[in-house]
């Protein structure tokens, strides 16, 4: 997870209004269960009367009120003032009966004289109902209150309560309601509120007021609120996977930049380190899970913890004495998902690697394809693809069935949840203790709570395979290249211009035991023609990469222009050089944009002028398209001397300084390659030409041939220097030429 986190650091304030969004999400969804328990609670079961204390109340019912209240408290009622103005009254109570000509209207109250008016006339209105015998009508409630008069206070049997109340004097009363308000401390407070609202309601009916109208009113308002709440979320949601792909297809694309760009500053010791299978599969399959992953971290990754938390301090805010039950789902769920990614985790490590395998597979029989029908080995590459394939298809297969597991086992889970809650609950709804809306909300909130745990199951499948993928990518972007630009670089002297020089170089590879070259020593200088000869395996390619850096000599030093390689500017030094490899490769395009493949801006005589010089003229005119002729990948649709031809006309075409020909001309015939040398020969004047051959007639004519036998220069000198004095050089020229041709 840090390494997908640290690909997101560039991109740090979307990822911030990604969060904020998230927030903003969130809050509507977790406010959306506390409204409809409002509506179950107050809109439907309380007929949308919101606190237990009447707004309205009748002259009979306000002085009963005043009579049930300790002569200490009596103060309290100047909060409700009389009126006979029935617009003074709030929309939803002016539907009171036209029989009640005055009424007591409750006054504009603080949020802090609200709840102390509701505290006092909590005991008188439970009082009232029960004396009354209101009590029966919520039976719900009836357990609580039905003992309260059977015998325990001091009033005469077969007498009513309200008229013995009334006999009272002033301290009978207060001594009355002092025994019997201490009897009320014993009642739950959700009871008290539960009767406050019943007293209100029958209060209201009373007047003549419509609850329905009350109640619909409440529904809607509460309805409408949802309904924004519910658009908010959705705009929310909208706005974060927008802004959740940009963001994943700009990581994407740096990335994959990124990735590029180290790439091509690597050595061939690097990309041999890693492979070109793997570096492809990093590059596409790689980048392609960290980004589809970055989509999910931020849409659902980050939003499951906020959602869950919040879900979890809504449950604890719910006071419905059942929040143990979430702690044991979270546990069962902890304990699940644990088990199942210590089972999983170790197939993910593997899985990019067997998708290596399989990508190094395939790219082995399609790049190989016209050697494996000449041998007829297809049944043996079908049998190597296959054993790559299945083991790739077992290890998904492995992980699908251990993640899928999760799935079930979570729905399972929060269905058992579901029920609890349920069976729980509903004891406490029988008991007065809990109305059905709050356990509605409870059921959503625990379910919220649970479906960030799922939502983490989800991406439970991607997020450590995408895991595995970033650590390959940052495994690329973090290696240092073995072949790094001097802190200095320093300038090429004027006066040696094109100036090759080996002092006393040696070199192994690193996975090697032992030198490929030793102690060579030579200089190439311009106007002349270097030529490198010897037997399979004795160092020519490996001595010549190591004029443009391609690797770093590891004992000696290596000069060009009279400064050593690794003390300038990789650019400056490579654009000195003209580079024709072993083997040709030419890229997709044309044949035009294969010879200004170093200068877009070279004019048509000059890559005309290098394309005759390396006597690709011919086969490029005789085709109708000529320079717009186009080239397949590899060069795959033109012969092999064709390829050799472009790709040193290529070459000459960024008029070097030195021209390196690593045994360029081995696919032309012999009048082509005579053709070809003279013509470089006549426009490379003042130009260090390097050859590298195997033909004893392509370097016959050199001023200097080098002989190399088993890393170490056997021989140096001309062509017939080199017969009289290298035996080396004599056996490779006789396995040519005869003795007559060599003389001549």
């Amino acid at each position: 997870m840090s390494k997908l986190l640290k690909f997101l650091k560039h991109h740090l304030i979307p990822v911030l209004l990604v969060l904020a969004l998230l927030v903003a999400e969130a809050f509507c969804d977790l406010a959306l269960p506390s409204y409809t328990s409002e509506i179950v609670n107050t809109g439907i079961q309380q007929s949308g009367i919101e606190e237990p204390v009447p707004k309205v109340l009748s002259q009979e019912s306000y002085f009963l009120l005043s009579g049930l209240l300790p002569s200490d408290q009596a103060g309290i009622m100047e909060h409700y003032v009389r009126s006979e103005d029935k617009s003074e009254l709030p929309r939803s109570l002016q539907s009171i009966s036209d029989d009640v000509q005055a009424f007591y209207l409750l006054k504009d109250l603080s949020e802090e004289e609200l709840s102390s008016l509701e505290s006092v006339l909590s005991y008188p209105m439970l009082l009232c109902m029960a004396m009354s015998g209101d009590m029966q009508a919520d039976g719900e409630n009836a357990d609580y209150t039905q003992n309260l008069f059977d015998g325990d206070l001091p009033i005469p049997e077969g007498a009513d309560p309200q008229q013995f109340f009334a006999s009272l004097d002033q301290a009978g009363k207060d001594a009355f309601l002092a025994e019997i308000y201490q009897k009320f401390d014993e009642l739950p407070e959700t009871i008290l509120a539960q009767i406050g609202i019943l007293f209100v309601q029958n209060e209201y009916e009373s007047l003549g007021i419509d609850l329905g109208k009350i109640s619909n009113r409440y529904i809607l308002i509460s309805g409408a609120k949802m309904l924004g709440l519910a658009l908010a979320s959705m705009a929310c949601t909208i706005a974060v996977c927008y802004l959740a792909s940009v963001i994943a297809s700009s990581v994407g694309r740096e990335l994959r930049g990124n990735v590029y760009r180290r790439v091509l500053s690597f050595s061939n010791e690097d990309i041999e380190k890693f492979s070109t299978a793997s570096l492809i599969t990093r590059t596409t399959n790689d980048v392609t899970n960290v980004t589809m992953a970055i989509v999910m971290l931020l849409r659902i990754v980050f939003y499951a913890p906020i959602i869950g938390a919040g879900g979890i301090v809504k449950v604890f805010g719910t006071n419905s004495g059942m929040t143990w039950i979430l702690a044991v789902a979270v546990g069962v769920i902890s304990l699940v998902m644990g088990t199942v990614f210590a089972v999983a985790m170790p197939k993910f490590k593997g899985m990019q690697k067997l998708v290596d395998k399989l990508n190094l597979v395939s790219r082995e029989i399609l790049t190989g394809l016209s050697v494996i029908r000449a041998f007829g080995t297809h049944k043996h590459e079908e049998e190597r693809f296959d054993q790559a394939n299945t083991a790739l298809m077992k290890n998904g297969l492995f992980i699908n069935r251990t993640m899928s597991l999760m799935m079930p086992l979570l729905m399972l889970l929060m269905n058992g949840i579901t029920l609890l809650i349920v069976w729980n609950g509903g004891h406490s709804i029988d008991a007065g203790l809990l109305q059905v809306g709050d356990m509605m909300a409870f059921i959503q909130y625990t379910m919220q709570v649970i479906m960030a745990f799922l939502m983490i199951t989800m991406v439970s499948i991607m997020l450590p395979r995408a895991n595995v993928s970033a650590e390959r990518i940052d495994e690329i972007l973090s290696c240092e290249p073995s072949i790094a630009e001097p802190q200095k670089a320093l300038p090429m002297a004027a006066d040696q211009k094109g100036v090759v020089e080996f002092r006393d170089v040696s070199f192994h590879y690193p996975d090697g035991d032992e030198d490929v070259l030793e102690h060579i020593s030579f200089t190439a200088r311009p106007g002349e023609t270097t030529a490198i000869i010897g037997s399979t395996g004795s160092g020519k390619s490996t001595l010549i990469n190591l004029i443009p850096r391609l690797y770093d000599a590891t004992g000696g030093k290596v000069l060009v222009g009279g400064v050593e390689v690794s003390r300038q500017s990789l650019q400056s030094l490579r654009e000195s050089i003209g580079f024709v490899p072993q083997k040709g490769l030419l890229f997709s395009g044309t044949i035009e944009s294969n010879i200004k493949f170093s200068d877009e801006s070279l004019s048509d005589e000059a890559m005309k002028k290098a394309a005759s010089i390396a006597q690709a003229t011919e086969f490029i005119e005789s085709n109708s398209l000529g320079y717009s002729r186009s080239i397949a990948q590899g060069g795959t649709n033109v012969s092999g001397g064709q390829k050799q031809r472009l790709s040193i006309a290529r070459a000459l075409a960024s008029d070097p300084d030195i021209l390196i020909f690593d045994d360029s001309f081995s696919a032309l015939d012999y009048r082509t390659d005579a053709a070809l040398r003279r013509a470089i020969k006549e426009n490379t004047d003042n130009k260090t030409v390097i050859i590298v051959a195997q033909r004893i007639s392509t370097i016959a004519n050199a001023e200097q041939i080098i002989v190399l036998d088993d890393g170490r220069i056997a021989g140096m000198g001309t062509h017939q220097q080199l017969l009289e004095s290298c035996d080396v050089y004599r056996q490779i020229a006789l396995s040519q030429l005869s003795e007559e041709e060599l003389q001549k």
